[in-house]
C-alpha cells in the first residue's frame, strides 16, 4: 500500500489539507483562508450592493430606525453634491441637507413611512453643498428585518422638473397614441407598424390590432415604395428636414382611395444602449388629400387663363383669321391634350332650325398625328369626313353642347380600331368635343384626343374646351365674313 504525501507549505511546513484559496476580484493576490473559515461572500454582496445602488439613475438613501443615513449613492452626490463619505454615518439631514427650520418636520414625514403601508411620496426643498436649494420629489418606503419589524426607510429621489419632463413625455406618448388629430405610427426596423393610433387606423381602414406586424404593401396598392423608401432613409440617415407630401392608394372595402398624406419621420432610437440602436421610427402624418386638390385645380386653372390670354395676343397678329384659329388650337392643346381637330360645318354657318337634320362636317385644321407641331390647315378640297352615325362631332352639334367619349380600359389593339372606326389617330383613347358657336349659329366642332398615357377628359376640361371653341369659332367666322360669305 502506498502512502500518499499531503502538501505541505514550504515557508512554515505546515499541512495545506482542507486550506482553501480564493482570488480577491479587487487585488489579483490568494489569500489563505483556514479549514473552517467560510470564504468571504459577503464582501462580494457588498460590493455588487454598493454597484447597483451607484448605477441607479435615482438618488437613493436610507435610514435606520434611529435616522442614521446608511447608504447614498452617487445619483445623491450629483443632485446634492455630498459625497457617501460625508454623508452615511450622520444622524437626520439638519444642518447640511435640510435646514434646521425644517428637519424635523421632513425627517419625521420620511420616517413615518417605516409605519405606514406601501410607499409615500413627498416634496421637499433640500440643500445642496455649495448652499443652494434643490425642489426634489421623494419616495420613501419602510425597510424591514428578518423578524418582519421596521429596521428603517429607503427613500428614492429625483428633481422635480426631471420627474416632470418624465410625466410630460409619458402623457405625450399617451395622449399621441389615443387623442392625436393626425396619425402616429411606430414602424419596426422590419418595416412592419408596430403601435398605431386611432387616427392612423382610421386612415388605412383597418383596426388597430390589425394592422400590427402586417407588411405595408398589404394596407398600400400604390405609393408604398416611396413609403418604404422614405423609412429606410431615416433609418440610415435620421429624420429628414421637413415634411415630405407622399401620395398613396390605400385598400378599403368600398375600393382604392387614393391620398395624400403629408408626413414627418424620426428615427427612434434606445436610451439604454452606448451606441445609438435603432428601435424603427416614428411617422406621423396628416391627411392633406382635398388641399393638395384644390391646390392643384388653382394652378391648372391658372396654367390654362396664361393660355388663353398668351393665345389671343398671338392670334391678334394673325392677317389670316383661319391661321387665327389654328394658333387657339395649339395654345389649348399644352398640358391638355395630345391631339386636336377642327371641322367645320359643310356650306357655312347653321342656324338652330337648320340643325334638327343631319350635318356634314369637313376638316379644316389638324395637328400631325406622328410626330408634334403646330397645327396645319386642310380641308381645301371640301370633302366632308366620313362620321358614322352616332359619331361623338355629330352628337356635339346636334345637342349644341360637348360630348365626352373614351375606350376606356380596352386591350391597345380594341384601342386602336376604335380610333380609327371614328376617323382620329390611332393612339386616342379619349376624346373631347366641343361645338363651335358665333352669332347664334353652329360653325362646327373641335375635338380634343388625349392617348393612353393620360387620363380620361372631365367635367372641368369640357369646360376650358368650351372656352377655347368660342376663341376658334369667332376666328372662323370672322374667316367666313372676310370670304365674303
Amino acid at each position: 500500500m502506498i502512502a500518499r504525501s499531503e502538501p505541505t507549505c514550504r515557508t512554515c511546513g505546515r499541512s495545506l489539507q482542507g486550506v482553501q484559496v480564493s482570488a480577491s476580484r479587487r487585488s489579483g493576490t490568494t489569500d489563505e483562508l483556514g479549514p473552517d473559515e467560510p470564504e468571504r461572500e459577503s464582501s462580494d454582496g457588498s460590493d455588487l450592493l454598493a454597484a447597483l445602488l451607484d448605477g441607479m439613475d435615482a438618488a437613493l438613501c436610507a435610514f435606520d430606525a434611529d435616522g442614521v443615513v446608511t447608504h447614498w449613492n452617487r445619483e445623491a452626490e450629483r443632485i446634492l453634491g455630498w459625497g457617501a463619505d460625508e454623508a452615511v454615518g450622520r444622524r437626520g439631514l439638519a444642518g447640511w441637507a435640510v435646514r434646521s427650520a425644517d428637519a424635523e418636520e421632513v425627517e419625521g414625514r420620511l420616517l413615518s413611512a417605516m409605519h405606514a403601508p406601501g410607499r409615500q411620496v413627498h416634496e421637499f426643498a433640500l440643500l445642496t453643498k455649495d448652499g443652494g436649494r434643490v425642489l426634489v420629489r421623494m419616495q420613501s418606503a419602510a425597510v424591514r428585518g428578518t423578524d418582519g419589524k421596521p429596521a428603517g426607510v429607503y427613500c428614492a429621489f429625483s428633481e422635480v422638473h426631471a420627474q416632470i419632463d418624465l410625466e410630460r413625455s409619458i402623457a405625450l406618448s399617451e395622449a399621441l397614441f389615443e387623442d392625436a388629430s393626425w396619425g402616429v405610427v411606430l414602424v419596426d426596423v422590419d418595416l412592419r407598424p408596430a403601435v398605431v393610433n386611432a387616427h392612423a387606423a382610421r386612415a388605412l381602414g383597418t383596426g388597430r390590432t390589425s394592422v400590427l406586424g402586417r407588411p405595408l404593401g398589404e394596407l398600400l396598392s400604390h405609393g408604398v415604395e416611396e413609403l418604404e423608401s422614405a423609412l429606410q432613409h431615416v433609418l440610415a440617415e435620421g429624420a429628414p428636414p421637413a415634411p415630405a407630401e407622399v401620395w398613396v392608394s390605400v385598400r378599403a372595402k368600398e375600393g382604392e382611395k387614393r391620398r395624400c398624406w403629408r408626413s414627418g419621420f424620426l428615427r427612434l432610437a434606445s436610451p439604454l444602449a452606448e451606441e445609438p440602436v435603432p428601435l424603427g421610427v416614428g411617422w406621423l402624418f396628416q391627411d392633406v388629400t382635398e388641399a393638395k386638390q384644390a391646390e392643384q385645380e388653382a394652378s391648372l386653372l391658372r396654367f390654362r387663363m396664361q393660355q388663353l390670354h398668351r393665345a389671343s395676343r398671338a392670334a391678334a397678329e394673325c392677317e389670316d383669321p383661319a391661321e387665327a384659329a389654328t394658333v387657339h388650337l395649339d395654345f389649348a392643346l399644352a398640358g391638355f391634350a395630345d391631339h386636336g381637330l377642327i371641322d367645320r360645318a359643310a356650306g357655312g354657318a347653321v342656324t338652330d332650325a337648320e340643325a334638327e337634320g343631319p350635318v356634314r362636317l369637313v376638316r379644316v385644321a389638324a395637328t400631325p398625328s406622328g410626330a408634334p407641331g403646330p397645327s396645319r390647315l386642310a380641308g381645301q378640297a371640301g370633302l366632308p369626313v366620313r362620321y358614322a352615325e352616332g359619331h361623338p362631332a355629330r352628337q356635339c352639334v346636334e345637342r349644341v353642347g360637348a360630348v365626352r367619349a373614351s375606350a376606356g380600359a380596352a386591350r391597345p389593339e380594341a384601342a386602336r380600331e376604335w380610333a380609327l372606326a371614328r376617323q382620329w389617330p390611332p393612339d386616342a383613347v379619349h376624346a373631347l368635343c366641343a361645338v363651335l358657336r358665333s352669332r347664334g349659329r353652329t360653325l362646327g366642332v373641335v375635338t380634343f384626343l388625349r392617348g393612353a398615357g393620360r387620363s380620361a377628359f372631365e367635367r372641368s376640361d369640357a369646360m376650358y374646351a368650351e372656352d377655347v371653341a368660342v376663341r376658334i369659332a369667332s376666328a372662323l367666322d370672322l374667316s367666313g365674313l372676310s370670304d365674303g360669305e
